[in-house]
């Protein structure tokens, strides 16, 4: 009669059984004791992917690394060694008498890839089409806007005629031109919307940086007069011409401005503060920086400040930023955001030097 221990395969033949098996499966597996939870065979793929863990030769201290608990089934962890992203399962086995427990670890890394990018995708599909919403309604409201301007104009033009003829109040003459001077600026600006629209090229000749700004300060004087600060301007006396289209830059410096002026509204008045600057930069280009005194951004925010649809503002739109920044990589430039040192934040963007360009 064949004694009983030799009818008992040892330990180290049921691992090695074991080890056999579990090499003829594709993806990560391995076996653990039930009792203590070591490590009794692993095949390849679970060394390729597990080794190189602390503690990878036990079940309670690999979760641990893999930062699940010990007894998740169904649970997708991210190995930090390699990045790579697993969905885990745990199933009881008894293999010659051995109580265990068997783990599969399948890569699942490609397949959140590809969601990860069919995401991306469906949320650029969603801005485009926010977005060509948008560029209709700006064509629309343009081509309806048109013709009341047109007759403001007109009208104001008679107005200085009947004023000039009368003989009448020169502050009335003055604030008759003003108000010509705004309406044919926004009449300017809903033209170049029109064309910004149709992705037609910017019309970009020289352009002098400080008349630009000069014409946004006087638009935005009764704003910044309203809001109790003042708005200092120092642009070096020789900056260069720039290669711009004057009025869409125009509307970049403009949104910036009225930005910096709303990010002060709840800032003591003796505190706040807004300059615009104007220099050359190290790459050669014009950089004109918008600096205030508000509360600021945190990191959150400003990673998120040029995205279409984003703001801050509970009334904003979120497009104001986010078309400026297209304005300005029309023109070859980049728009970007730094906090300021003692608070507030700094809006700057580049543009091309107009020499050499003509």
């Amino acid at each position: 009669m064949t004694p009983p221990a030799a009818r008992r395969r040892p330990a180290a033949d049921a691992a090695s059984g074991l080890g056999a098996i579990l090499g003829a499966i594709p993806f990560a597996c391995a076996a653990f004791a039930r009792g203590d939870g070591a490590l009794v065979a692993g095949n390849q793929c679970f060394s390729e992917a597990f080794t190189a863990l602390p503690g990878h030769r036990d079940r309670a201290q690999l979760a641990q690394a893999l930062g699940v608990p010990a007894d998740a089934d169904g649970a997708e962890a991210r190995a930090p060694h390699s990045g790579h992203w697993y969905a885990l399962h745990w199933r009881p086995l008894t293999l010659e008498g051995q109580d265990l427990d068997l783990l599969t670890a399948v890569d699942i890394s490609a397949r959140l890839e590809a969601l990860d990018t069919h995401k991306h995708q469906q949320e650029k599909l969603l801005f485009t089409s926010r977005l060509m919403s948008v560029g209709e309604m700006a064509a629309t409201l343009a081509h309806e806007l048109n013709q009341p301007l047109a007759a403001i104009v007109n009208y104001l033009n008679g107005s200085l005629r009947l004023v000039g003829q009368a003989g009448g109040p020169a502050q009335v003459e003055r604030a008759l031109i003003a108000a010509r001077t705004q309406a044919e600026h926004a009449a300017a600006v809903i033209s170049r919307v029109r064309e910004f629209v149709r992705a037609r090229e910017p019309r970009r000749d020289a352009q002098d940086v400080t008349v630009i700004a000069n014409t946004v300060l006087e638009l935005l004087r009764l704003e910044a007069e309203r809001q109790q600060l003042r708005i200092d301007l120092t642009l070096s006396a020789a900056l260069p011409a720039v290669y711009a289209d004057k009025v869409m830059v125009e509307q970049v410096l403009l949104n910036l401005v009225k930005n910096a002026i709303e990010a002060m509204r709840e800032i003591p008045p003796a505190q706040r503060e807004l300059r615009i600057e104007g220099r050359v930069n190290l790459d050669d280009e014009v950089e004109v920086r918008v600096l205030d005194r508000g509360g600021g951004l945190d990191a959150a925010e400003s990673e998120q400040l040029f995205s279409p649809f984003f703001t801050t503002k509970t009334d904003g739109l979120g497009i104001g930023l986010a078309i400026c920044r297209s304005i300005i990589e029309y023109h070859e430039g980049r728009l970007f955001f730094e906090p300021r040192p003692g608070g507030g934040s700094v809006f700057a963007f580049t543009l091309p030097r107009a020499e050499g360009r003509l």
